[in-house]
């Protein structure tokens, strides 16, 4: 895909990607871990390329991510129908208030905590990666690390495959530049209690390599 970003949270994720693609009009862009520092870096690449004339025509947030269990397994390739701030909002006794039910008025939200992915570059990716997973995928700047934490998710986000923790936050640059975004990621854990020894972070930048080939 010519003029296409391709942001990832850490080196390791760029390089995967960029060991499956083919084609060389694609720049790949390490920007960070969590949503702010993603948005950030994410913004100034596109303001840059905007300002000297040559802007992208989309952006893929990319990388690694938790599943939910029964969603989607380790190795697999997920596409995310929308990104979402999971965590945006405020916590109460009577449990979490989402960021909208706070009352702030959605200009004032980047247009609200869900971002939906760009429905044209979406089908493009599901028709190159048609075993992918697909759903929205929750932004976290906590990773969860408990059972109850996990199906506090779940009930919130019934649809969602998984979380990361930079979509959002790359979302919203996308956005407030008028390209195109979509959020691609492969699994390296379940979502639950935290436990090292389960991650497959190997098998997930494979399966990252594998599903570049989309990107191309």
């Amino acid at each position: 895909m010519t003029g296409l970003l391709v942001v990832t949270a850490v080196p390791a994720e760029a390089d995967a990607v960029r060991a499956g693609l083919t084609a060389e009009a694609v720049t790949i862009a390490p920007v960070g871990v969590g949503p702010a520092v993603a948005g950030a870096a994410t913004a100034r690449l596109l303001a840059l390329a905007e300002a000297a004339g040559r802007p992208y025509r989309a952006v893929v947030s990319a990388g690694v991510a938790g599943g939910f269990t029964g969603r989607a397994a380790v190795g697999d390739t997920v596409l995310g129908t929308a990104s979402i701030a999971a965590d945006l909002g405020a916590d109460s006794p009577d449990g979490f208030i989402g960021i909208e039910d706070l009352g702030m008025p959605p200009a004032l939200l980047g247009g609200g905590s869900v971002v939906p992915a760009d429905p044209t570059l979406l089908a493009t990716l599901r028709a190159a990666l048609p075993a992918a997973t697909i759903g929205p995928v929750l932004t976290v700047s906590t990773v969860t690390g408990t059972a109850a934490g996990t199906e506090e998710l779940r009930r919130r986000h019934p649809e969602a495959v998984a979380e990361a923790m930079e979509g959002y936050g790359v979302a919203v640059a996308a956005a407030q530049a008028g390209v195109p975004f979509a959020e691609l990621r492969t699994i390296s854990n379940p979502i639950g209690p935290r436990d090292r020894d389960a991650w497959r972070l190997r098998a997930a930048l494979t399966a990252l390599t594998k599903a570049a080939s989309a990107l191309s």
